[in-house]
């Protein structure tokens, strides 16, 4: 039997399509089952956006299986932090959760080549944030 997850984070951009689907991928990947993950979209595109696919195997993290998910009150009610990304995302608010807002560049429409920056900027505070949620545990 595992433990509980240590913390519980929810990321929303408007179509869950790119940045908040790319910073699943990472929380996942680099926190393993110690943080649960959610994402979320107030208007879910149809699909991950194929160079966000790409930019994060190149990373050796796949994503490819994901779907864009609507953003619910259930989701929020259940997260310990919501981070929206930089879309003006209008969330519910509730006490006790720590809302953060990633002003990121939108990889809609963009090649691969435009999506790594981003992608690497995700990364970073995505690792930023494992050490703090670490800290505040007691890890």
């Amino acid at each position: 039997m595992s433990a509980a997850p240590l913390a519980s984070v929810l990321f929303v951009c408007v179509h869950n399509a790119g940045r908040s689907q790319m910073a699943a991928g990472f929380l996942g990947h680099l926190a393993g089952d110690r943080i649960e993950v959610r994402s979320a979209g107030s208007l879910p595109a149809d699909r991950v956006n194929p160079a966000a696919v790409e930019a994060m195997k190149e990373v050796g993290v796949d994503i490819a299986d994901q779907q864009p998910k609507v953003l619910t009150v259930e989701a929020v009610q259940a997260s310990d932090y919501v981070i929206t990304m930089g879309c003006g995302d209008a969330c519910p608010v509730f006490p006790g959760k720590k809302y953060l807002d990633w002003a990121l560049e939108d990889p809609a429409g963009k090649g691969v080549d435009s999506v790594r920056p981003i992608r690497d900027e995700i990364r970073n505070r995505i690792e930023a944030l494992v050490a703090e949620i670490d800290a505040q545990r007691g890890e």
